[in-house]
């Protein structure tokens, strides 16, 4: 059975959308960035720098499952450059927090990524 649903967009092209739009549904001051995966083309990478003093980093994998579907994975946190235990309350509400974020962006995109 043929998939008629998958993703049918230039990684590059993705990769630019996420950048313009990711901005738009996350909390005001706190800064993305947007990559390609380059071991899956179906795949980005993001990190979202927390802006204030507390200097956290989250590394996220967003992998197209289909054209309208994304599974996020969280990779890493940082604090101050340095891996730390993602399970403290903080951390953990922070990554629920961004992950919707990262859905809600996959969803404003989705009449890109479901032509």
């Amino acid at each position: 059975m043929a998939k008629s649903d998958e993703l049918r967009i230039d990684q590059q092209q993705l990769v630019q959308a996420w950048q313009e739009t990711l901005p738009t549904v996350m909390n005001g001051p706190d800064r993305s960035e947007v990559k390609a995966d380059e071991a899956d083309e179906r795949s980005l990478r993001v990190t979202i720098h927390v802006a204030g003093h507390q200097m956290y980093e989250f590394d996220f994998k967003v992998t197209y499952v289909d054209s309208r579907e994304v599974k996020v994975e969280l990779v890493d946190v940082e604090k101050d450059n340095v891996s730390i235990d993602e399970r403290n309350d903080i951390v953990q509400q922070l990554t629920q927090d961004y992950i919707r974020h990262l859905h809600e962006c996959a969803q404003a995109l989705h009449q890109l990524t479901h032509a």
